[in-house]
Parts: structure tokens; C-alpha cells; sequence
């Protein structure tokens, strides 16, 4: 059985936070789970805060 990592989705313009991807661009590397993303981080695509992040289901 293998363990999906959760995703996040931006609820201001819907861009994926995908744990696996990061964003680098943003200073985050691939790998980083969302919750050890510091409270600091925009999103990349509208710059919503971290907080307006909710849990993605696919």
C-alpha cells in the first residue's frame, strides 16, 4: 500500500501546491510538505497567503 502525498490547492486561484513538485521558484524544494513550508510563503501564481491553502483531494 502506498501513501499519497496531499496535496493543496490556492481557494483564491487554484494553483496545486503538488509536495513533490515544491516551488522552487519560491524558494521551496521539491520534496518540502506543506505543513514545513514556512508561514512566510506566497502563493506563486495570485500571492495568496499560506493560509488560504485547503487540502486538495483528487
Amino acid at each position: 500500500m502506498s501513501e499519497t502525498v496531499q496535496k493543496w490547492i490556492c481557494e483564491s486561484c487554484g494553483f496545486i501546491y503538488d509536495p513533490a513538485d515544491g516551488d522552487p521558484d519560491g524558494g521551496i524544494p521539491p520534496g518540502t510538505a506543506f505543513e514545513d513550508i514556512p508561514d512566510t510563503w506566497f502563493c506563486p501564481v495570485c500571492g495568496a497567503r499560506k493560509r488560504d491553502f485547503v487540502a486538495y483531494e483528487d
